[in-house]
């Protein structure tokens, strides 16, 4: 029995842990604030080279207006190096849909490295979305009330919920894109309109993957080129570098007499 006990209390230390934690991420939504890591990034260096952030950051978002890439975000983001308290790291983030790409370039030592993920920012229905509309429908009934009564205020009322949920069906069916990025910049709305509403097309699987293979090879090719620009070769995470190269050459078979 004894040797029970501690397992019942980790389990239900693990179930108490779990429902807070799940409780105050739907309550106020503080978790995931970098979304869910993606297959297709990648992290490459260079050996006594140096360049400034910014200047990258920039080149990459000329690279992307040149290309006029539709519905594709770019902001500046900054992320804690460690813990709450240490240093920020700014982020050059490129956003479309719900699908981000990080880029950062920065010095580690004497290495200057260039990376990039992919994550995933899932819209999410919390608990303050919900009295958020609560409070807005109830301010729109207590505007029709006055002028026409209770019961036709409640008429009124649904219909305006079903003429919402109309057009928002009707966003995520048009082969127009401009209502559609509307709906997925408006607060609250935008995370209904995902989960409910929003529907998966042949266009927006296409365009998707050729967001996430596009973008990633661009910005590659831009670390590769400022990297030769100063005589210096970009190296790819998990190949050797340039010192060490030849100890892991494959060496030819001996000849056998």
């Amino acid at each position: 029995m004894s040797d029970d006990k501690p397992k019942v209390s980790e389990w239900i230390r693990a179930v108490l842990q779990t429902v807070i934690r799940d409780g105050v991420d739907f309550v106020f939504g503080l978790s995931n604030k970098r979304g869910e890591p993606q297959p297709g990034g990648w992290l490459s260096y260079a050996e006594n080279f140096t360049c400034s952030s910014q200047e990258f950051y920039e080149s990459v978002e000329g690279q992307i207006k040149i290309r006029k890439l539709p519905g594709v975000e770019i902001e500046r983001i900054q992320f804690a190096e460690g813990g709450p308290i240490s240093d920020q790291r700014c982020y050059l983030r490129l956003m479309r849909e719900r699908l981000a790409i990080d880029i950062c370039a920065a010095p580690f030592g004497t290495v200057f490295f260039f990376s990039c993920r992919v994550v995933h920012v899932p819209a999410r229905i919390r608990l303050w979305h919900l009295a958020a509309a609560f409070g807005f429908f109830s301010l729109v009934s207590c505007l029709l009330v006055r002028p026409l009564g209770p019961a036709y205020a409640m008429i009124a009322l649904i219909g305006l919920i079903f003429a919402i949920g109309a057009m928002m069906r009707n966003a995520g069916n048009a082969a127009f894109s401009d209502l559609d990025a509307l709906l997925l910049k408006i607060p609250v709305l935008c995370t209904f309109y995902e989960d409910w509403f929003r529907q998966e097309t042949y266009y927006r699987s296409d365009t998707r993957q050729l967001y996430l293979e596009l973008l990633p090879s661009l910005v590659q090719g831009l670390a590769e080129s400022a990297c030769a620009a100063k005589g210096v070769k970009l190296i790819p995470h998990g190949q050797p570098s340039p010192i060490l190269k030849e100890l892991y050459k494959t060496l030819p078979p001996e000849k056998v007499n």
